[in-house]
Parts: C-alpha cells; structure tokens; sequence
C-alpha cells in the first residue's frame, strides 16, 4: 500500500492503515485518538465522523467522535 494525503492538512502525508498524518492525529484530543482506536462495532462510523467533521472546516482541537 502506497503513502496517501491527509485530509486534515495539504501537506501531510499519512501511512498505509492511517487516519491522518502524525501532526494531524496529535491535533485530535485524547479523547477523539481513543474512540478512533476502538475496533469492532462502530468504527466505521466513527472514521466517517471524523472524515465528515474534517470536510467541513472543523478544526482538528475541536474535532468530537463519540466512542
């Protein structure tokens, strides 16, 4: 799997099985870091939540996914 771009920066790059780049995923709060690690039931609505908050100009500190 290739390096993609970050959809929480222009310049970042994040990994293979990444949700954002390092800088970006320091920017979330615990809080949100812990519910996006959560496996199992949930976790994709919890990515698309990210996802959808990030498309629409939230800033990353402010960022809130529900575990």
């Amino acid at each position: 799997m290739a390096n993609t771009r970050c959809p929480g920066c222009p310049s970042g790059v994040k990994g293979p099985g990444k949700y954002l780049c390092l800088t970006c995923w320091h920017a979330l709060t615990p809080a949100s870091r812990h519910a996006l690690r959560r496996r199992g039931p949930g976790a994709m609505a919890r990515l698309q939540d990210l996802y959808r908050q990030v498309a629409n100009g939230v800033p990353l500190a402010d960022i809130e996914v529900t575990p």
